[in-house]
């Protein structure tokens, strides 16, 4: 048992025990609590040293498959909205499963051509999807923070060459301060790819008009007309505590007069762009230099998925290629190394799922998926609205509803404290999943409805939860 050499005829039947669990499993995803705390304790046996000779392939995979269905969180069924992530379809699913089984080392060409043209393909696809040119350069990445450190990455190239530096050679040192422009609405993901590039976590100047974060612009002009040389702006597509946009057409005519870098961080907002109900929130994301989302949010594809589009591509390939190492190939246009274009090396071949979940539905399929997600939001703001003990913070603009408890006659203090109790409650729960965040310094809830197996029943079901754990807490006050 001690040599995988000895059970390599093993490997097939382990993958038929997943694939039996998987059967039962996922049809049970609607019934099942998306967290239940008295599974915790089962967490106990991934413990205990490290085995010297091992239990063997079917123990050891029969042991696992029983930990993650029984204490996993169930994040991929129907009725979990914290943060925003979306669940895998059945096409991205199956296509990931079979991402493990080829296992391509997909950065290098002449390692496998399939897994480069899949992600060449799928790129395509999603520009298409997104009305990108078809010109811009694209890279596929583990993440949005990983596209956002892609497209800033190109930026810093960029404004380091204004200056007369090759910075992926010479480094930051002679160089000054990036000015690094964007609203309240930016990021965490954004300012850790600033962090990591050298530039500092908190060296973006926000402009903001008021507590939500909602952009100043006539500031944000002001601040570009003073500058002696470029400047990057951050757009935010989709804020992520109720769903707002950043002014993207305003923002790109700025970029332009000033000749400015225009990063647009679209980690779900950009799907936006697949409705024609809600393409207006995305209008001029085409102008951009760079552009950045996930596809584990609102595509529905498995962790890790994200995406850069970059304008000018040779940046990619100037700010992430010259890897100096003669084992490696040359940059090519047509069998293209991935691990020149961006952040990574070693990549697994994640575009088949993406290319799996494209192929399988199609722009009508994506937009389909948003627009009912669209509908469920709303549906949700109204009962919000039409309850007494209930608050609508925001307008319901995308896929989250930020909204708080607020029995009336009740203090703030307390309905400040009512929320954040609500707020562990509603996990403790288990029977739906949502957290809270501060919006204009209030504790509100603010559910993401990205799941393509969330229906109406899903959404009813919150908020009767909801209401049942406030009405209960609210009389300790």
């Amino acid at each position: 048992m001690s040599d995988p050499l000895n059970e390599q005829d093993l490997a097939g039947t382990a993958l038929g025990m997943v694939a039996t669990t998987a059967q039962s499993y996922l049809a049970g995803l609607p019934g099942r609590l998306v967290h239940d705390p008295a599974t915790t304790g089962v967490l106990d046996e991934l413990g205990g040293d490290l085995p010297e000779h091992g239990e063997g392939t079917l123990k050891s995979i029969e042991q696992l498959t029983h930990i993650a269905t029984t204490a996993g969180t169930h994040s991929s069924g129907p009725r979990f909205f914290h943060f925003v992530v979306g669940g895998a379809t059945p096409a991205a699913q199956a296509a990931d499963w079979l991402t493990s089984l080829v296992d391509q080392a997909s950065g290098v060409w002449p390692a496998s051509p399939f897994a480069s043209h899949a992600e060449t393909v799928a790129l395509r696809w999603l520009k298409d999807l997104f009305g990108l040119p078809s010109s811009y350069g694209g890279v596929l990445t583990p993440s949005a923070t990983f596209a956002n450190l892609t497209g800033l990455a190109c930026a810093r190239f960029w404004w380091a060459e204004k200056h007369g530096v090759d910075v992926t050679v010479d480094g930051l040192a002679s160089l000054p301060r990036m000015p690094v422009l964007s609203s309240g609405y930016v990021h965490p993901s954004s300012r850790k790819a600033l962090q990591l590039l050298g530039h500092g976590r908190d060296t973006v100047e926000v402009f903001a008009r008021d507590a939500s974060g909602a952009i100043d612009l006539p500031a944000l002009r002001e601040r570009l007309a003073s500058l002696d040389g470029p400047a990057v702006i951050i757009g935010n597509a989709g804020e992520v505590n109720a769903g707002d946009f950043d002014p993207i057409e305003e923002l790109a005519d700025l970029a332009e007069r000033h000749g400015a870098w225009l990063h647009i961080d679209g980690a779900f907002g950009l799907f936006a762009g697949v409705s024609p109900r809600t393409s207006h929130l995305v209008r001029g994301v085409e102008r951009a230099d760079s552009v950045a989302a996930d596809g584990h949010k609102w595509l529905n594809v498995p962790y890790e998925s994200g995406f850069a589009f970059v304008r000018t591509p040779e940046l990619l390939g100037r700010a992430f290629g010259g890897w100096n190492a003669p084992y490696l190939p040359a940059p090519d246009e047509t069998r293209i190394s991935y691990n020149n274009l961006g952040p990574e090396s070693s990549r697994r071949a994640r575009a088949l799922p993406i290319w799996a979940t494209l192929r399988a539905y199609g722009r009508q399929g994506a937009r389909a998926m948003v627009e009912r997600h669209l509908d469920l939001a709303l549906h949700l703001g109204r009962l919000v609205d039409q309850a007494p003990d209930m608050e609508l913070l925001a307008p319901v603009q995308l896929c989250v509803v930020c909204f708080r408890c607020r029995p009336p006659g009740m203090a703030e203090q307390d309905v400040e404290k009512l929320n954040q109790r609500l707020g562990e409650e509603l996990l403790a729960d288990g029977r739906v999943f949502a957290g809270t965040t501060l919006y204009r310094g209030m504790t509100a809830l603010r559910p993401a409805i990205v799941n393509w197996r969330t229906t109406e029943t899903d959404i009813d079901l919150f908020f009767s939860v909801v209401q049942e754990l406030g009405r209960r807490l609210s009389k300790s006050w």
